[in-house]
């Protein structure tokens, strides 16, 4: 078993630009999508995340609940230990939300 920790998946299309400029959900979604991904190459999926953080640029509860939902709709039942939180800013231009995640990868 070996743990693998990716970087936060952020919500850029393939030309570095931002997805969904403005829509939390939208970015979140993108966020899943580049996670997928990264899991992919390393020869995991969603179910072998063992831990995530999801940090959303967002004073406003309601934001970080719209974020949530498509976060706990991605996972299903595999209901991954998470924190989620509220940030000043992120680091790309337009950007609202980031997914960290850690996954135990049998080999």
């Amino acid at each position: 078993m070996r743990l693998v920790f990716l970087a936060g998946a952020c919500p850029l299309e393939k030309d570095g630009t931002t997805a969904a400029v403005g829509d939390y959900a939208g970015q979140a979604a993108k966020c899943i999508e580049t996670l997928r991904e990264a899991l992919r190459e390393v020869g995991a999926t969603l179910e072998d995340v063992v831990n995530t953080r999801v940090l959303v640029a967002s004073s406003q509860r309601s934001d970080l609940v719209a974020v949530w939902e498509i976060v706990k709709d991605a996972f299903g039942d595999h209901d991954v230990p998470s924190t989620l939180m509220g940030v000043t800013v992120l680091g790309y231009e337009d950007q609202l939300v980031e997914i960290e995640a850690i996954a135990a990868v049998s080999d």
